[in-house]
């Protein structure tokens, strides 16, 4: 899924591509993408986009007259630039914002419908798709140790709720808790003030790095190739890989659709945390820490 880095770059790009220029119209090409119909995609005919920005996860698009798009690509959702003229992707299109200058198309890869756009009305429509989570580049060490330490969660559940901290995802997270070097399973009101302090100085590193390095890799244009396995991690997506800092192989813990990924030599004393498919399946043979792999 795209997180903040990614969305961030994204809302950045649109803006240079296509702010102040009209939309002739929206195309709709799945009906399940598009999740309101007042307004209706026929208002936005001949409106200019006025400004776009982020809100969490989701990229808002503000045209004249308060009218607003507000997408969520999810995990498979993608935006595309395309020149007058240019002939849009088949299967995976979902919708087309035809601007006089070119095709802004959103697209989902696969056969999951996840992605979507609400189109509404006014601010405050536009206020009610925002959890409350607190962007970290405008947060005290304070009021994030406050919000961190509300509840006793884990510091990977913590990092990744949308309703206390804004647009980190399962990837970012994984960096996030490498570079502070703490445990993903650590429960937040166990972590000293020294803790703390590293993990809100790792999260803006980390998300002020990968935007920028994002913002270079996408030029002119927007960003292609959009994923959240990137040889440059340290660990996300580098199961069994050597750890960059100690060359440790890579730990993960499988869950749903998910893995987090660490190192155990790092961040969590050499201890191999439990990974729930494994660590049932060998039981007792379960290695308890990284010296026994060998």
């Amino acid at each position: 899924m795209p997180e903040l880095p990614d969305v961030e770059v994204y809302v950045e790009k649109v803006a240079q591509l296509v702010a102040g220029h009209t939309l002739r119209r929206i195309v709709v090409l799945n009906p399940f993408f598009l999740r309101t119909v007042d307004p209706a995609p026929a208002e936005f005919a001949g409106k200019q986009l006025r400004s776009t920005r982020r809100i969490g996860k989701r990229v808002v698009l503000e045209f004249e007259d308060e009218l607003f798009g507000v997408l969520h690509l999810m995990i498979a959702g993608r935006l595309r630039w395309l020149a007058p003229g240019k002939k849009p992707p088949g299967r995976i299109a979902l919708t087309n914002f035809e601007f006089d200058n070119g095709l802004l198309v959103v697209t989902e890869a696969g056969s999951k419908r996840r992605a979507s756009l609400h189109l509404v009305r006014g601010a405050a429509a536009v206020a009610g798709f925002d959890p409350g989570g607190i962007e970290l580049r405008a947060a005290s060490l304070a009021r994030f140790q406050e919000l961190l330490t509300a509840e006793n969660h884990t510091l990977k559940r913590a990092l990744t709720d949308p309703h206390v901290f804004a647009g980190i995802g399962n990837a970012y997270s994984d960096e996030i808790l490498f570079r502070a070097k703490l445990s993903p399973l650590a429960l937040t009101r166990n972590l000293s003030d020294a803790d703390i302090a590293r993990l809100f100085q790792a999260c803006r590193d980390v998300l002020d790095e990968w935007t920028e390095r994002l913002r270079l890799q996408a030029g002119a244009g927007l960003p292609e190739n959009v994923t959240a396995f990137r040889p440059e991690m340290a660990v996300h997506g580098k199961f069994g890989q050597p750890c960059p800092v100690c060359g440790s192989p890579v730990q993960r813990i499988v869950y749903a659709e998910n893995e987090t990924n660490y190192c155990a030599r790092c961040q969590t004393g050499g201890k191999l945390l439990a990974d729930r498919s494994l660590s049932r399946l060998l039981h007792a043979s379960w290695p308890k820490s990284i010296d026994e792999l060998g």
